[in-house]
Parts: structure tokens; sequence; C-alpha cells
């Protein structure tokens, strides 16, 4: 039998769902947690794809785990809690090339792209959905970049270390853009609450 879960890596607790596909079996559910959290202790603070294979029988099972979601991957290379709510509106980091190459290696072995510089810009593709620039520009012009061999060293030599000075100017860049939505989002929350406070006076109004 063959179980998947979800779990926090290195942090699975034992909550009702699992205990209530594995305590009717008799499973002892603290070997369990202790060895899906010996098997993903390094991807801590990501979410990880975890499979229980199961013997009914004998009540061994073993534990096999996926690398997690790329922009759980993204996330934890740039520091970042969360993804964009909008990714058209509010950008929540800047990525160098050599940190795309780096998450897209350890993704690499399960994608279905063949070559290395496609699996590249699948994960550019992520970066795009999760509000993320790359280089200081949006992940869909990399990719653009990247097809016309842009990137090639980097890719070919699977370059992952980012340069102090590269690092720097990334996020003096992304410091300004932050600061410019952080100004737009205040301003239109203080329009809408203007809004709402425009209408409940009309309401009393009429009343």
């Amino acid at each position: 039998m063959i179980i998947k879960l979800l779990i926090d890596g290195g942090n699975m607790t034992p909550g009702p769902a699992v205990a209530q596909q594995l305590g009717p079996m008799g499973i002892n559910m603290g070997k369990v947690i202790s060895e899906v959290n010996e098997a993903t202790k390094e991807f801590k603070g990501m979410k990880v794809p975890v499979e229980l294979n199961i013997d009914e029988k004998t009540k061994e099972f073993t534990v096999s785990t996926s690398s997690p979601p790329t922009s759980e991957l993204l996330k934890k290379e740039l520091g970042l809690e969360k993804g964009t709510p909008d990714h058209k509106k509010q950008k929540m980091g800047n990525a160098s090339i050599e940190e795309i190459i780096k998450v897209t290696k350890v993704k690499y072995p399960g994608m279905l792209e063949k070559e290395f510089k496609s699996a590249v810009k699948s994960v550019l593709g992520t970066c795009a959905s999760i509000g993320i620039f790359v280089e200081s520009k949006e992940p869909l012009e990399l990719i653009k970049e990247v097809s016309q061999g842009k990137f090639d060293k980097e890719i070919n030599e699977m370059i992952t270390e980012t340069s102090h000075e590269k690092r720097q100017n990334l996020d003096d860049f992304f410091k300004k853009i932050k600061s410019e939505q952080d100004a737009q989002l205040a301003a239109a929350e203080k329009a809408a609450k203007e809004a709402e406070e425009k209408k409940a006076e009309t309401e009393n109004k009429n009343k």
C-alpha cells in the first residue's frame, strides 16, 4: 500500500490525517515520523512530497521523497516566506541566473525536460508565477535571453555561486522596486478605505 503525503521538511508531526491512515494498520507512528524527518531534514522550511510504501502484512515500510516543488525551492533560495498575491503588481524578490541554475540542478533529475537549458527555462516560468525578478528583469524576458544563448556559459558550466558584488546590485535594484510597490499599495489601501467610508456615509444619510 502506498500513502502519499506533503509534509514540512524535517518536521512531520502526528496529525489526524496521517493517524487515520496508519492507525488502523497498526503501523508505528513514532517510527514513521522519525524516518520521514530524517529523510527530509535537508529541506527544512519547505513542503516535501513523501511516499510511504507499506507492507500491510509485516507492518514494514519504506520512505521515498521527491524534491520539493520548484516554487518552494525558489522561496527557500531567496529567503521568502511566500510568493506574490498578484504577480503583475507585486514582486517578491530578485534572483540571479546562478540561483536559478542551482534550483534547476535540484529539480532536473525528476523533470520531463531532456536538456538542462530547457529545464532552466521551466524554472524561470515558475519565477514569473510567484513574482520573482531574475537578473533585475521579468522572467519571461530572461527565457528569451536564455534561448538566444546569453547565459550559455553559466548554464553549460552549471555555475551556482553568485558573486557578492552581483548580489548587492540585485538587492539594491529590488529595494527600489519594493519601495515603489509599498507606496502604490499604501495609496491603493488608502483609496479603498476612503471609498468604503464614503459608501458608509452615503448609506447612513439614506436611512
